[in-house]
């Protein structure tokens, strides 16, 4: 991965964080709490996207269950939930099975807004859920440097989301106002640590263990509905 630390002032994601959303992080348990104001920018959306689903990036809008998933690509915990239950939730949004909506969050700092925004460019492309499960797959440490504009190409490159119009987004920092709505609707909807789950409205209960349980959590995709 390409590793950029000096950043320019002019950057359009390095901007997003010195003007927009101001985020307190608390580790707790085996999630992270997060804490951010509730304002909302009026911002260019991904083409998946959808308001109404907490600007989240939706898979067969019309259908239910409906599963809704907050996460952040830098969360080591999300990284542990996609491992456990990714391959359940593409196959439900591949096949048709449920309405997904992915809410990729920012609160870990630069290089989460970073991975978020090449998520929307990558869905733009057709290609959100190859390079969701290989940003995970591939999870630097928090802030390491690997996750700039040119580290997110290249890994991105890897997973085959690659062309012009995918780098332009991802320079031009196209969706970073939208990184930082889907931050506030998180606030709005009291969504305090990630990974954070809703089926059908309800978040999953941590105690439950489904969040880190494959046949846990396919018990509840069960009891929602799914066959």
């Amino acid at each position: 991965m390409v590793n950029n630390k000096g950043k320019s002032s002019g950057d359009p994601i390095t901007r997003w964080l010195v003007i927009g959303m101001v985020a307190l992080v608390v580790v707790v348990g085996a999630g992270i709490s997060i804490f951010n104001n509730t304002s909302k920018k009026a911002a260019v959306l991904p083409s998946a996207a959808s308001v109404k689903d907490g600007y989240g990036i939706v898979f067969n809008g019309d259908l239910t269950p409906v599963i809704d998933v907050w996460e952040d690509f830098q969360c080591p915990s999300c990284k542990v939930f996609e491992t456990t239950n990714g391959a359940a939730l593409k196959a439900l949004a591949v096949e048709k099975k449920a309405k997904v909506v992915f809410h990729p969050l920012s609160f870990l700092g630069p290089e989460s807004v970073y991975a978020a925004n090449g998520a929307a460019c990558a869905a733009d492309q057709g290609k959100f859920l190859e390079y969701h499960a290989f940003m995970y797959a591939n999870q630097p440490a928090e802030n390491s440097g690997a996750w700039s504009n040119e580290g997110v190409i290249a890994t991105a490159a890897a997973a085959g989301v690659t062309g012009a119009e995918f780098e332009t987004c991802v320079n031009k920092g196209k969706y970073a106002d939208w990184v930082g709505n889907v931050g506030s609707e998180g606030s709005k909807q009291n969504v305090n640590s990630t990974p954070t789950v809703f089926i059908n409205g309800k978040e999953i209960d941590r105690a439950s263990g489904a969040y880190y349980s494959a046949p846990e959590f396919m018990k509840l995709l069960v009891a929602a509905g799914i066959k």
